[in-house]
């Protein structure tokens, strides 16, 4: 665990790039559009990080994309310019660097957006040399996608030149400075990319952290052909966050986020029957699968589901009382940008057909925050830096 030792008691904090700072305006922040959220506008706000006690930044994607995300990429290997260049990026990691911070970015290697130019190229072109590079079921418009997101063409790992050409970009970044990844929806490509990735990249950068996002809430039981993971009708019949789905990644990441204790702690928070001793014992019983060095980073929200606040019906003690339990645990820590400043909304993600998320990814408002909060979380992030 030498190389990646310095992420043991991590405080990360997680960054959607368009809804963080940089934006002029936060008008429109229903609509899934670019607001102008920047990487400069993340670097001002370094000092606000660093003072929080933040050791990790995690940003969403920032290769070219169509969505204000990032997750529909069109170019692996370029900056979005709505985000900035790539000196902006370079300029970011120096930054982070200087103040005693890592920098970790999203990766997502399973898809790309229809509007990649090697999926337009395969869907226009009989004898495309990219035709294999995704998964055709009847070409040149029926085609596997992240699970049935149409918009995100599948791509085909088990292609020697997709492969090369994602792992290629991840060693790009890492090359530029980046201290790892977190890696988007693990449970997509086969389990041979994963080991392939993880022995390219650490041949490199011994000291890069790989951590997966394995999860399956919400998963249709159609759309299990687009997953490559050991036994999934059994994993997928038997519950989303499965210690045997996190179990998957021992040896191939250096861990995963830990969607199991966000369901303990969000239970225990929303649940008026349960208990703090049912909860300890489940914990203990959830840890007791895994071995020391595979991390488990905790969090209590995220870009995907309601804010925790929201959850506990606005009720602030609740959330401090989730916060400390999340502290004080020996693994990593993820803040979700703005839940430190009591960030909640109005509706729950699951109350539109349509990007109801939007509702998670409300801009950071900077102007009206709860100080008193805030410094609750820099008294136990000050706690869980002693601990370590």
């Amino acid at each position: 665990m030498s190389g990646v030792s310095w992420f043991k008691n991590a405080i990360i904090y997680h960054i959607i790039i368009d809804r963080f700072a940089g934006f002029d305006s936060a008008d429109n922040w229903d609509k899934p559009t670019f607001l102008g959220g920047n990487i400069r506008g993340i670097i001002k706000k370094l000092p606000y990080l660093n003072d929080l006690g933040i050791t990790t930044i995690w940003i969403s994607p920032f290769y070219k994309t169509s969505a204000y995300h990032g997750y529909h990429i069109t170019d692996f290997y370029q900056v979005d310019p709505h985000f900035g260049t790539l000196e902006d990026i370079k300029d970011i990691i120096n930054a982070v660097h200087e103040h005693g911070m890592h920098i970790i970015a999203d990766f997502v290697p399973n898809h790309c957006s229809r509007k990649h130019p090697f999926f337009m190229n395969a869907q226009t072109e009989k004898n495309s040399p990219y035709l294999d590079w995704f998964y055709f079921i009847k070409w040149p418009n029926e085609y596997l996608s992240f699970l049935s997101v149409k918009e995100i063409p599948k791509i085909n790992l088990n292609n020697l030149q997709a492969r090369e050409h994602i792992i290629n970009a991840a060693k790009f970044w890492l090359s530029l400075g980046f201290d790892g990844f977190r890696l988007d929806h693990v449970i997509g490509p086969p389990h041979s990319f994963w080991r392939q990735f993880r022995k390219e990249i650490k041949d490199k950068h011994p000291n890069a952290i790989l951590i997966g996002e394995a999860w399956m809430m919400g998963i249709k039981r159609s759309e299990l052909g687009t997953l490559h993971i050991k036994n999934k009708f059994l994993k997928w019949f038997f519950g989303a966050n499965s210690d045997n789905l996190l179990k998957e990644y021992i040896g191939e990441l250096d861990g995963v986020l830990d969607f199991k204790f966000q369901e303990l702690i969000k239970n225990y928070a929303t649940n008026p029957y349960s208990s703090k001793q049912t909860f300890n014992k489940n914990i203990k019983r959830h840890f007791a699968h895994f071995p020391d060095n595979y991390f488990l980073p905790n969090f209590l929200d995220n870009h995907d589901m309601n804010r925790f606040l929201f959850q506990c019906g606005n009720d602030k003690e609740k959330l401090k009382e989730a916060v400390q339990i999340q502290f004080s645990s020996d693994q990593p820590s993820i803040i979700y940008y703005g839940t430190e400043t009591g960030m909640t909304q109005t509706k729950s993600i699951w109350d539109m057909s349509i990007h109801g998320d939007l509702w998670a990814r409300q801009p950071m408002n900077w102007k009206k925050q709860d100080t008193k909060l805030i410094e609750f979380y820099k008294k136990l992030i000050e706690q869980k830096k002693n601990m370590g």
